[in-house]
């Protein structure tokens, strides 16, 4: 396969110029918002973007704003140009757009988009500071791309709860299209955070997905009570040595409220560690009557 090379942009304003030409040309675009150590997953994104659009933007920044002090931000994998390589591979990407922080926040920046309501719970609980640096950076992408849509991966199923809360709220004229999880063939979810895990680890891991398609296995068995699915689960995930859960819950897919019992679509959501690494997943249950 003939690779295609993205045009790379790293200053704001150059990209608000190119965005400018494509939107005179009255095209298409769309946007794969990325932290980069891009896998299949990702490329999926990008892949569903280039079907749908004209033109598609990738953007690979590593977002301090969402990280909390003592979180992975330092750590966090930075493979720009390996990134780039498989991107040109797919030829997905018309433009790849990798600012520095200081580019994103320049001196003097003091804004802070906040999202009530679905950042309460989850994610919110554990990192109270996170969907506020999502928010705020992804709305600047928005603003810059002008993009007609805008790609997230449902692994992250809060995170598409908030940005989707976010563009109603404020009227951000884009269209926010969730993709399916992308596994590997055992099962685990594609994650960026993968390669933290030693060999060991990265066979415990199994026990999120396996754990998920348990539960939905007890659930087309009739089992409603999300208590004891939600057990089951984390007795599942506790019994791996070294491994600890922050939340195992069953929420209504549009609203995240935790639900007692299984009634009509569900997700089941959870977070755990596995060592030192910090891991999510979740599944789409729609029960059989």
């Amino acid at each position: 396969m003939d690779t295609i090379q993205p045009e790379i942009i790293t200053n704001p304003s150059v990209l608000k110029k190119r965005i400018d030409t494509f939107r005179a040309e009255n095209k298409s675009i769309g946007l794969v918002p990325t932290m980069g150590a891009l896998h299949y997953g990702h490329l999926s994104l990008v892949l569903a973007s280039k079907g749908d659009n004209d033109v598609t933007v990738v953007s690979i920044f590593v977002n301090p704003t969402q990280f909390a002090p003592g979180e992975d931000y330092e750590k966090y994998p930075r493979t720009l140009p390996d990134d780039i390589e498989k991107l040109a591979e797919v030829g997905g990407a018309d433009i790849v757009f990798a600012p520095s922080p200081e580019a994103m926040y320049p001196k003097g920046f003091d804004a802070n988009v906040h999202v009530g309501g679905v950042t309460a719970v989850l994610e919110g609980k554990f990192r109270p500071t996170h969907f506020d640096g999502v928010a705020t950076v992804v709305l600047k992408l928005f603003n810059l791309t002008r993009a007609d849509r805008a790609y997230f991966g449902q692994k992250d199923f809060q995170q598409i709860a908030v940005v989707k809360k976010m563009v109603a709220d404020l009227n951000v004229p884009i269209e926010i299209v969730s993709c399916p999880i992308i596994r590997e063939p055992d099962g685990i979810a594609m994650s960026s955070r993968n390669r933290y895990l030693s060999e060991k680890e990265r066979q415990d891991a199994l026990v999120l997905s396996r754990s998920l398609m348990e539960a939905e296995k007890q659930i087309a068995e009739g089992v409603r009570d999300t208590a004891v699915i939600c057990a089951d689960i984390r007795q599942k995930i506790e019994q791996i040595e070294g491994a600890s859960v922050d939340y195992v819950v069953v929420a209504d897919p549009d609203t995240l409220a935790e639900m007692e019992r299984v009634a009509g679509n569900v997700v089941i959501l959870l977070a755990a560690r596995i060592g030192s690494t910090r891991l999510i997943d979740n599944r789409v249950i729609t029960p059989k009557r």
